[in-house]
């Protein structure tokens, strides 16, 4: 047969190059990390920003809250519309979207052009995110190649925010802040160039797009995170904060109503009521508030405490990378042999036990022993439940729900974080502020006229006052955190029920036999 005869035979929305896997899993699994890294990536050039735009240091915090309160709030209507127009197609939408904004940014000259960006952004790998994790199911088959495919994409997503750190600290340091956001432009143009060379396009299903379910959910989610912020910084009482959270109670009661009465909700309700199921979604949105808040406070200290550069920075972050893949590897290869519970529940008991670690950190605490340390511990749990807790959520969902499920999957992470990091930033504000009244009497009687004059300025206590103040406000946030990974723990040992002997139901085929 000619080439001209099987370009006429091929069905429309076949790939040109089909039959190359691993190639479109590179490709899937390269969308995901961008996507996930950018969540990280600006984190040490957030200075750079602030000095080159302007930003108060209040605004400031937007530049992340933009990009991932629009990531996990439109996840689900990302996710249908994959379901709806095609997952190839709306995959290389998000992407260009994604590439385009991320140029925006990096050619920002006002501090409102690049908060546009960063949010635009968030709806491109909103859109894109959910469809990737999707394509995998209609290019692998179930069984132990979709399982290894699942495993990939999970390490991708648990390892992408500490490679953004790692890239981000480079990037800074040696070229310039813009090149966090202008670095995603090549790397975009080739998947969506690649995407329609090696994917094929998915089954489209006739439905409607439930905007009043993604209005409701995404501003709900954003007024809650709103509130916790703003109680960091004006208290409970506010009347502001007050109303943020008064808002996100009636924004999300009124999802609820709208999603059970919607004929094509984005967020299936039925989806909760298989109990492992819903155990997983509760375990990812718990695990997540803690991976955030751990990468996020852990920043803060190794470069305002232990003084690292920001390239020193991020390449403290690679063992947990490394400790992540392994976790992630090893689950994969004998989740057959053993089942999702075991993993689930070890993976949670160490992500506790290394916040708790974390929770004694102090100013004296060096690298090794008060980082590195619980760090590995975190990551390899993390590693343990991501594989794990992807499988489950998603397999066995019926084809014209995968899009749904494994949006909501992705937007439990994405949300998780969001919601978990306002938490702790409360909680570590509160705690900040009382250490800074106990250390001010200490500076005033001990400080130089210059550190005065500096503090009369800038109104930031220097070290080593400055040094107590962050660090018991980050061992106090390391609590609570904690707290939110008991819950996933408990979730893990008292609702999953799922047992080796389970698999062949929930992945519709036989568990493989591991050699």
């Amino acid at each position: 047969m000619t080439t001209s005869q099987l370009t006429e035979d091929r069905k429309p929305g076949t790939a040109r190059r089909a039959g190359h896997p691993g190639i479109a899993l590179a490709v899937i699994a390269a969308c995901q990390l961008m996507v996930v890294l950018d969540a990280t990536i600006v984190n040490i050039a957030l200075p750079h920003i602030q000095g080159a735009l302007k930003f108060s240091t209040t605004d400031l915090t937007w530049v992340v809250s933009a990009y991932t309160l629009t990531f996990g709030g439109l996840l689900l209507l990302g996710a249908r519309a994959g379901d709806i127009l095609g997952r190839r197609r709306v995959f290389m939408a998000g992407i260009l979207l994604f590439t385009f904004a991320s140029l925006l940014g990096g050619l920002a000259q006002e501090p409102w052009q690049l908060l546009a960006a960063r949010a635009l952004q968030g709806m491109g790998g909103a859109i894109a995110s959910p469809t990737s994790l999707a394509l995998i199911t209609t290019t692998f088959p179930e069984g132990p190649e979709r399982n290894r495919a699942f495993g990939v994409f999970a390490a991708v997503s648990a390892g992408g925010g500490a490679i953004g750190l790692l890239a981000g600290g480079m990037l800074t340091e040696w070229l310039d802040w813009r090149w966090v956001l202008f670095v995603n432009v090549p790397i975009g143009i080739l998947i969506a160039t690649l995407a329609p060379m090696y994917i094929n396009e998915s089954e489209r299903h006739p439905g409607r797009f439930d905007i009043a379910g993604a209005l409701t959910s995404t501003t709900g989610m954003a007024s809650l995170v709103y509130a916790f912020i703003r109680a960091a910084e004006e208290g409970w009482r506010d009347e502001l904060t007050l109303g943020a959270f008064a808002a996100a109670l009636v924004l999300l009661v009124a999802f609820v109503f709208t999603e059970r009465r919607a004929k094509e909700p984005i967020t299936p309700l039925r989806m909760f009521t298989d109990r492992n199921r819903a155990g997983t979604y509760v375990i990812m949105l718990s695990l997540a508030a803690a991976m955030f808040g751990m990468f996020f406070y852990i920043v803060l200290f190794v470069q305002n405490v232990l003084g690292y550069s920001p390239i020193k920075a991020g390449l403290a972050f690679l063992p947990v990378t490394v400790a992540i893949a392994t976790g992630a590897g090893l689950s994969q290869r004998f989740l057959p042999v053993l089942g999702p519970k075991p993993f689930m529940v070890a993976g949670a008991t160490l992500v506790v036990t290394g916040l708790t670690w974390q929770a004694f950190i102090s100013p004296d605490s060096t690298y090794v022993g008060g980082v590195l340390g619980p760090m590995l511990i975190f990551g390899f749990g993390m590693g343990l439940n991501f594989v794990t807790a992807t499988v489950t959520a998603v397999a066995g969902v019926a084809p014209h729900e995968a899009g749904a499920a494994s949006g909501l999957l992705n937007a439990m992470q994405q949300v998780g974080g969001s919601l978990g990091l306002s938490i702790l930033t409360t909680v570590f504000g509160t705690a900040a502020k009382d250490e800074a009244e106990k250390q001010l009497p200490k500076f005033l009687a001990e400080g130089s006229a210059e550190q005065k004059a500096e503090f009369a300025r800038t109104h930031q206590l220097p070290a080593p006052w400055g040094h107590e103040v962050l660090a018991h406000g980050i061992s106090s946030a390391f609590v609570p955190a904690a707290g939110i990974a008991v819950l996933a723990l408990a979730t893990a040992w008292f609702v999953i029920r799922v047992r080796k002997s389970d698999l062949e139901a929930l992945s519709g085929t036989a568990a493989p036999v591991v050699g």
